[in-house]
């Protein structure tokens, strides 16, 4: 086996280590340059249970595809405006209140609604949906199927394209 760093045979067990997020199998010498790993590497196949690992014959275990773990995106209705900052600092304007008013009616920092209103913080759904609520206005901006079958057949022609149309003429 070779050291996944240096690129010499390994002699002796190897050392299992963590360099820059990346597990590698490495000698001993290489060992000092990363963090030591207790575990099995993730990316090794998985054998069923009751098959023994060293039938290196036996056909490795069928595993079905793990599922995508949901972010904040799967959750959205629609896209955030691109002046959602100034529609909040507008709406919090017109109703009156202070940055600190604002943060304590819907619970949460004074310095998220700073951030927000500076727009160097996108909202988070749960944020985003406090906002509206309190100070009444819409911050998602729905894009329907119409709307996106409008767009697409806008398209303008490419540089391929017209490479293909010049040779078709030819």
């Amino acid at each position: 086996m070779q050291c996944e760093m240096c690129g010499e045979s390994i002699r002796g067990i190897p050392k299992l280590i963590r360099v820059e997020g990346a597990e590698l199998q490495v000698c001993s010498r290489c060992g000092k340059f990363g963090t030591e790993v207790q575990q099995v590497r993730r990316t090794d196949i998985q054998r069923t249970a009751g098959r023994p690992a060293q039938n290196a014959r036996a056909p490795a275990a069928i595993t079905m595809p793990a599922q995508r773990k949901r972010d904040m995106f799967d959750f959205m209705e629609g896209e955030i405006v691109e002046d959602y900052a100034d529609r909040v600092k507008k709406a919090r304007m017109e109703k009156g209140l202070s940055m600190k008013d604002l943060a304590l009616h819907m619970m949460v920092r004074e310095l998220l609604i700073k951030k927000i209103e500076k727009g160097e913080l996108i909202p988070e759904e749960e944020v985003r949906k406090k906002l509206e609520k309190v100070l009444g206005i819409k911050l998602i901006d729905v894009v329907s199927a119409d709307a996106e079958k409008k767009t697409q057949a806008k398209i303008t022609q490419t540089l391929g394209d017209l490479t293909i149309i010049k040779k078709s003429k030819k």
